[in-house]
């Protein structure tokens, strides 16, 4: 049997443990939300053989915005379809890595796969830079090492990555006519939407899943995220629901016992003793933020191996242990329905990181600030409000840099986001389910003809983007079909256009 959670298998999507920090009215205490994919996620191995693929590397320049004599470095691509592929001018669908291995991004994003072979299309997943083997300065010890190295590590660059690689690809395949479609989920969704507003020449449109671009300084209320959780849990039992949300001061008083880290420590199964309850809250937060997530209608191992609808299968475990039972062993018997559904995790590592996601901490602590908050009303967490000069303070002791938290809406926009991509975009899907708490930072309604909004009550984190199964509900099938026609849609009026160009 595995001795720790690191040997165990899963993984993901979109969207963010970034060290932020928060006070609470009743409490003071340090509150980690999740990352997007979660330092506790893993990836589901029998996922790596799914697909045929090509790995390719290509030569970046380290600054895309000045001429500064810097080191070029290696970015990583998968690429697959050349022989189907409907040359000279046949689409190309582009994967835009978010904060991991690439090759996890590709296993768990089928619905590329599925639909690519119809279109005749060339299939590319990017790799973001700094996640993976796209390390510049050659390691990721020394890509990381300090904010002098990792001042390169953002969305910008990153799409400045995306658009050099597919204007050179093209150019080699000898196929500038191809047009290019956007893919992303979580974050990748996110870069999928910015990049088809800043790059309109090189992509024609964008599927942007699970993409909270609106999860920015005041544009939507800061405990959207930490409300839908909490809603999710409430639907399948309110019993769970306040269960959960009593959890909290009993954790916090028996951590203040005599030996009561320790005990702590041993009733969870944790690989090491704990240094206070804060790391405990934040284990237990990531496992409810990710099952509102990935509270998918069949079994899957994207973040974790979970059953289907593993809410209702936490809240099952939680509510049907006698009224005697502790809080806490309830709790544990909860959450292990997301740490160790299979049963073979003997121990918990609290700072497993398999992914290589802690890039996402520096993205945090420079541009990507989501305030996020907990009322006591809506809330089954701690109430807390977020506290930017906390939170602010502790990135300069962590990276020497403070945060930019209008940097991204200056460069993307979000405000008055209507008006916005009315006027200056079009060819955007955002697709969202509302069981996912970060569809309350993303486009929730129609735009325009063709920037538009699906929205499933049932939908979790970018499960569109998932391969198609025999187990996928009807309204998730048509979901995908709508998505399949509007990509359809913009690549025959791309070629009518280009047509029409040529016969003038």
């Amino acid at each position: 049997m595995e001795r720790s959670q690191t040997l165990a298998s899963a993984s993901l999507l979109l969207l963010i443990s970034s060290s932020l920090f928060f006070t609470s009215s009743a409490l003071p205490r340090r509150w980690r939300p999740p990352r997007f994919l979660g330092r506790f996620a893993r990836l589901g191995v029998s996922n790596r053989a799914t697909y045929q693929y090509e790995e390719r590397y290509f030569r970046q320049p380290l600054d895309h915005f000045s001429f500064a004599d810097l080191p070029s470095f290696q970015q990583r691509y998968l690429i697959a379809g050349v022989d189907a592929w409907a040359l000279p001018s046949g689409p190309i669908f582009f994967y835009c890595g978010n904060e991991g291995d690439i090759e996890w991004f590709a296993a768990n994003t089928g619905f590329v796969w599925d639909i690519a072979p119809r279109f005749s299309a060339l299939i590319v997943f990017a790799e973001h830079r700094y996640y993976g083997k796209s390390m510049p300065y050659g390691s990721k010890e020394e890509a990381y090492k300090n904010a002098d190295f990792l001042s390169y590590l953002t969305a910008e660059q990153a799409l400045a990555d995306f658009s050099v690689l597919l204007t050179d690809l093209k150019r080699n395949f000898s196929s500038e006519d191809s047009p290019v479609v956007l893919f992303g989920g979580s974050y990748g969704g996110m870069l999928a939407a910015w990049m088809r507003l800043k790059y309109p020449h090189v992509a024609i449109g964008a599927l942007a899943s699970s993409a909270p671009i609106l999860q920015f300084e005041d544009i939507v209320p800061p405990d959207t995220f930490y409300n839908i959780v909490s809603k999710d849990f409430k639907r399948e039992s309110l019993s769970c629901f306040k269960t959960i949300k009593e959890s909290w001061d009993v954790l916090e008083a028996q951590g203040t016992d005599n030996d009561g880290l320790l005990k702590l420590s041993k009733d969870f199964h944790l690989c090491r003793n704990l240094n206070n309850t804060d790391e405990l809250s934040d284990w237990l937060n990531s496992a409810y933020s990710y099952l509102a997530m990935v509270d998918y209608p069949y079994p899957s191992d994207f973040l974790m191996p979970l059953p289907a609808n593993p809410i209702k299968e936490l809240c099952r475990k939680v509510d049907n242990y006698p009224n005697e039972t502790g809080i806490l062993e309830r709790i544990f018997a909860g959450v292990s329905i997301y740490y160790n559904y299979t049963g073979n995790v003997d121990c918990f590592d609290l700072e497993d990181d398999p992914h290589g996601m802690s890039g996402w901490d520096w993205q945090a602590c420079t541009e990507m600030v989501m305030p996020m908050s907990s009322n006591k009303d809506n809330s089954m967490f701690p109430e807390f409000d977020f506290d930017y000069a906390a939170y602010r303070d502790e990135c300069v002791r962590d990276y020497g840099v403070r945060p930019r938290p209008r940097w991204i809406t200056t460069e993307f926009g979000g405000h008055d986001i209507k008006i916005t991509l009315m006027k200056f975009g079009s060819n955007i899907i955002f697709s969202n389910g509302l069981l996912d708490p970060w569809s309350g930072g993303s486009v929730l309604q129609n735009i325009s003809d063709s920037i538009i909004a699906l929205v499933t009550e049932l939908g979790a984190h970018h499960i569109d983007l998932r391969a198609a199964t025999d187990e996928d509900p009807e309204w998730l099938v048509e979901q995908r079909y709508s998505e399949i026609e509007l990509i359809k849609g913009w690549l025959s009026e791309y070629y009518k256009q280009k047509a029409s160009c040529f016969i003038k």
